[in-house]
Formats: structure tokens, sequence, C-alpha cells
């Protein structure tokens, strides 16, 4: 890979970006590397972020922090991918995709030394030695160690075994030795030639390649039984076994699939799960699944290049081929990617999206045993009414008047699942001249959202109209109006057989009666009538009050608006006695009341 340009220009400056492959990066005013993203074509791409309106809020906040952008030109798609994972790996970016894993992964090493060694290690360093791995599970790689351990007897102590100082007698044998786990090269009692030969076939084991040690001991197993040296040839039928037995527990398909890595992703809500696979002889040697969270909304054929570079990386994978269960855009000339669609192939990418959908699953059900029962409750409510965000913040609509007097409204407001008295509000109607509850539903939705647009305001993640068609299609008007429609999920329960209405949908949504997210919905109409009928009974009984108060002779409109304020029913104005009217209105005044009061 070759860069032939780096160059640096502000967000206006977009349009005069080149029509190449490349990589971008986004820097904040204070000069952070906030995003790191690569193109096939830089202009078109880097242009769409400040030419597109984005539903996301996240892409939103990113865009509006850039202050400069830097790019590489590079020769090919492949290329990009490379120098993007590299900025990622380095640098970290904020809006940049978490692979959420940050564990070291174990090794296997064989010494590069006289009467060579065998043990896991973290660290690999630059000594000469075979690594192996890395492993992604420890219980992995002990099996393998276990099973060359019963095969071969490899010494565990970390003397210095030259000739010299074999010869010179200066090691003695240890426990390992009388327990039957080493044959004592320290003292000389094992060729060296035959340790090696050992060790040969344990770094086959090592590879993954089991077919020369199980040829190696059967043909020893039948020379022996050949010699009639029958010990030996069960000791020699017991190793062939375990390496059978070994197989037999890994093998996958077929042997024929000698060389490949299997990735599969499963979308999720707010991340991603992949799961890893490489295959050597027929044999999963690794597996890995992990979470990959994504900052922004990012396509999957975008991000799943670089996840796939990335575990190819950490677990030093030279496989020349890639089988997946998604396409991506581009060609590497490092390896090919394959979507198989029949055969063994196939059914290895099946085999790793059962691993990547039941990592999602415990993902879910950990998150689900966290949740409170509310919000467990508006989960099934998403789900129930098909919706883009949890439903936490809920408003409810209800009309109330009697044959077109005195007509109000009520919105109720519902968070996490409960009521939130403080956002209550109600309404006198101003527009509507008698009973229209379809023009008095629009006139207070319209009020209502107008109002929180202005101000600036969150709006709910769900609007609920209490009535059917008419009151949800009027509501939906109101929305229209406000350029609100389609930005906020609105739904019309009946009353009548608890159906749910969508807008422009001429079949309800019925949901099932016991249903708690139906019962949640139920509350939330309740609430919203009880509210609007306690509030238009106020205003009917201050009405008569107030009818009331106007036959009394000599009280003005003062008097009358504090008698309103002060009393509110005719009981209180008695309960206050002659006392409480005096000291309100005056002796002169509170004498005339009373003496109507007494009437």
């Amino acid at each position: 890979m070759q860069n032939f340009e780096v160059a640096s220009i502000q967000p206006e400056e977009v349009l005069i970006l080149p029509e190449h492959p490349g990589v971008y990066r986004y820097y904040n005013k204070d000069g952070q590397l906030i995003y790191v993203g690569k193109a096939k074509n830089l202009k078109k791409r880097v242009s769409s972020y400040f030419t597109k309106s984005h539903s996301d809020r996240k892409t939103r906040r990113m865009v509006s922090e850039i202050a400069r952008i830097e790019f590489s030109l590079v020769n090919s798609e492949f290329d990009a991918l490379l120098l993007e994972n590299s900025f990622i790996k380095s640098q970290q970016p904020r809006y940049n995709i978490l692979m959420r894993d940050d564990k070291s992964y174990p090794y296997v090493v064989l010494t590069k030394e006289p009467f060579p060694r065998i043990f896991p290690t973290r660290q690999k360093r630059n000594d000469g030695s075979t690594y192996f791995g890395p492993y992604a599970s420890v219980k992995a790689m002990n099996n393998v160690l276990e099973l060359i351990r019963k095969l071969y007897k490899v010494r565990t102590c970390k003397y210095h075994l030259s000739q010299e100082n074999i010869a010179a007698q200066k090691f003695k044998v240890c426990l390992e030795y009388h327990i039957g786990n080493c044959l004592g090269p320290c003292e000389g009692l094992q060729a060296e030639s035959d340790y090696d030969k050992d060790i040969e076939l344990a770094h086959e084991i090592l590879k993954g390649n089991l077919s020369i040690p199980r040829h190696y001991f059967k043909e020893r197993m039948q020379a022996a039984a050949e010699k009639l040296e029958f010990e030996k040839a069960h000791e020699y039928k017991i190793k062939y076994e375990l390496l059978e037995k070994y197989q037999a527990k890994s093998l996958v398909v077929h042997p024929s699939i000698e060389n490949v890595d299997v990735i599969a992703w499963v979308d999720g809500e707010k991340a991603a799960f992949v799961s890893y696979m490489r295959i050597l002889n027929g044999m999963i040697i690794l597996t890995k699944t992990l979470e990959v969270k994504k900052q922004l909304q990012e396509k999957q054929t975008e991000v799943l290049p670089s996840v796939a570079l990335q575990l190819r990386h950490d677990f030093e994978s030279t496989a020349p081929e890639v089988l997946s269960n998604s396409e991506v855009e581009w060609e590497s000339p490092e390896f090919s990617w394959t979507v198989p669609k029949i055969g063994d192939k196939k059914k290895l990418v099946e085999m790793a999206m059962k691993n990547a959908l039941f990592a999602k699953k415990e993902k879910i059900a950990l998150l689900g045993a966290k949740e409170s029962p509310q919000t467990k409750i508006l989960r099934m409510l998403q789900a129930d009414l098909q919706l883009k965000e949890l439903p936490d913040h809920i408003e409810c609509f209800d009309n109330s008047n009697i044959q077109g007097t005195s007509p109000v409204a009520a919105m109720v407001c519902f968070k996490d699942g409960k009521p939130n008295k403080a956002d209550y509000r109600h309404y006198h109607i101003r527009t509507v001249e008698g009973p229209d509850d379809f023009a008095s539903m629009e006139e207070v939705v319209h009020r209502r959202y107008k109002r929180l647009k202005e101000e600036n305001k969150p709006m709910p993640k769900l609007i609920v109209i209490d009535g059917g068609k008419g009151q949800l299609n009027a509501a939906v008007e109101a929305l229209r109006k406000l350029e609100l429609y389609g930005k906020i999920p609105i739904v019309g329960i009946a009353k009548r057989l608890e159906e749910i209405y969508f807008p422009h949908d001429p079949y309800p949504l019925h949901i099932d009666k016991k249903s708690p997210s139906l019962n949640l919905l139920q509350k939330v109409r309740n609430e919203a009538h009880r509210f609007a009928i306690t509030h238009h009974r106020n205003v009917r009984s201050k009405k008569s009050f107030k009818s009331a108060l106007e036959e009394i002779p000599g009280i003005g409109e003062k008097s009358l608006q504090s008698l309103l304020k002060e009393f509110q029913t005719i009981s209180n104005m008695r309960a206050a006695g002659l006392e409480g009217l005096t000291v309100l209105l005056g002796a002169h005044r509170a004498d005339k009341v009373w003496e109507w009061l007494q009437k």
C-alpha cells in the first residue's frame, strides 16, 4: 500500500475533493480525531455528510463537530480499508465502531533451544521460538496441550540442556521423571534425536495437522504387533485412539476444507454480533464471538470489512478464503470473500450465524434481567406497535363536552410507563363551535406540539388518541401542518373493542386482551379520560356558580369575580359565614350576599 497524497481541507470545501479511493479523517475544533472512514469515491462519500439530512442523532452531532478534514489518496479500495483499519487501531476515534473485546489472548510457544519446551504464554517475543495462536479460548488451548502431554514426554523444566551441561552432570532428574512424564534428558537418559522426533510430531498437532502423527502411531502399532510386541502395540493404539477421538470432536464437515475463515454478522438494535471461526484441515481450531457497537448508522457492508480485517490480524490468519453470510463491496488481493449458497461451506456459515444469534439472545436476556417491569412492558408495546424507539414518553389526548356545552380537552403524559402529572395539560376549546370532536382534537394537538416545537422541548415517543379513525385523522392533520407527521408515532384506541388504529391503515390492530402492553395503553387512555371529565365538571361547576351569583342584586362584576375565585361553590360560601364574606367584600355587600344565601 502506498499513499500518494495527503491533504487537509475545511468542511465547506468538500466539493473540491477528488473522485478517487481514499481515507478521510474528521477533526474537531480541538484538533482531536473523531472519525475515520474509507471511500471508493472520496468526493461523493464525504460530501454526503454535509449535503444530506441525517435521521441519526449521533451522525448529526458528529457532523456539527467537524472543523477540519484530512484525506489520503490510495491505489485501491483494499488499500483504503487497510489504512482506515490502521488509523482506527492506533487512534480509536470516538465515533468509529467499538469492538468490545479487550482481552489479551494466549499462545502456545515451541521454544528454540536444545530439547525444546512447549508451554502457554501471553507474551509473544522475537526470540526465534515458534508461536501458535492466539487462542480465543483458554480451554481449547489447554485441550491441545493436554493431548500433547498424553502423547509425548515433553520436559517442563527450564534447564539449559546443552551437551556440555549434560556431560558435566549439572542437573538431576525431578519428580516429573519419577512419575513417568519425562524421560530424563537432563541426565542424558533420552537421546536428543528421539526427543526431537516427538517434538516434530507435536509441532504438526499444534499446526492443526493430525494426519501425520496419526499415521505415525498407526504404523508403529502395526509394526509392534507384527513383532509380537503387544504391550508396545497397545501403547501406540491408545495414542492413536486419543488422536482419533480429538479429531472426531473437532471435525466439522469435510477435511477437503483445508484453510478458511468464517465470519457471520447478525444485526442488533444498537450493536452487531460477529462470530469468527478458523477452519484448518476440516477442523475448527478457533472460535470467537464478539459484540460490535455501532457508533453511527453505518451499513453492514461498510463495517464488516473493517471487522473482518481486524479479526484476521488479531488471530494472525493467512487463510486465502473468507466465508460469510454477507456480501461486501470490495476485493482483496490477499484473500477471496465468498457467500456460499449450498454445501459444506454453507453449513459452516450457518454454524457461525447460530453462534452470533446466540450471543445476541444472551445480550438481550442480560439486558432484560436488569430492566424494571415497566421497561419490559414498554419493550412489549414497542414490539406490538413496531416502533423504532422505546415509547418511554407517551402523551394521550381526550375531548369532553355535553351536547357541545363547555367543550374542553385534556392531555396526560406517561414517562417510563408511569403518570407524570407535572406534564398534564387541559385545554379550553377556542376555535370550534358546537359538538365537533374531530375539529376539537385537531385544535388541541396542534396547540400542544406547536408550543413544544417553538420552545424546542422534547417530543413524545408515542401519541395516543382516545377515539377511532376520525379523531386519529384529525390529530394526524394537526401534525401534518406542523411538519411533524412521520416523525412521531401516533395511534388511536377505540373503546368498544379496544382496537388500535394506525394512520391510513384500514385494518385495526388487535392486541391480546391480557397483554401488559394493551393494559398500559388502556391505563393511559383511561387516565386521559378521567382528567378530561374532571376538568369538564370543574368548568361546568364554575359556570353554574357564576350564573347563580349573577342573580344577587347589587353585586357587580368585580365582587362576582372575587367570590368565584375565593369560594368556587355555594356550599363553600355558606361554610364561610357572614364573617368570611365580610372580610372579602366588606359589610354592605356581604349583607346582601348573605341575605341571598338565606333565601
